[in-house]
């Protein structure tokens, strides 16, 4: 456990209240999948439990047990949907481990052969790209 609280202020948090606009990918009572604004590849999303959870160290079971099965739900679409070799899913827990925003959420991002993920730098992607990476997701969903 981190022992920190978790942060109502997060920008996961603001997204799920609908603060920040996202180019959401699914939705359903407990999860929402939305792309990521520095895609480290093609069609890398992010899925997050609606739930207010820290990271995986302090999040409910219940709550991770519905969150993985659309993760795994997504990672198949975006392998689909981009056509990759495979699947790149990863999840950070605290700063020591890489995590930068206090919600639990895992990146799910396509991967192919021979090609180097990008840096997740700071430069955002734009809108339109994301958009129809979106519905090239949903439509393979």
């Amino acid at each position: 456990m981190s022992g920190q609280p978790y942060d109502e202020n997060n920008i996961f948090a603001k997204i799920l209240r609908g603060e920040i606009p996202s180019h959401k990918v699914y939705e359903d009572d407990h999860t929402l999948a939305f792309m990521d604004v520095m895609p480290q590849a093609p069609g890398h999303l992010l899925v997050v439990p609606k739930a207010p959870s820290r990271n995986l160290l302090d999040a409910d079971p219940a709550v991770l047990a519905k969150t993985i099965a659309i993760v795994q739900k997504l990672a198949q679409a975006a392998q689909e949907a981009f056509e990759s070799d495979g699947v790149f899913v990863a999840q950070f827990n605290e700063a020591a481990a890489g995590q930068t925003v206090y919600h639990l959420h895992f990146h799910v991002i396509p991967r192919n052969e021979g090609e180097p993920l990008k840096p997740h730098s700071g430069k955002m992607e734009d809108g339109e790209v994301l958009r129809a990476n979106a519905e090239k997701v949903k439509a393979a969903l």
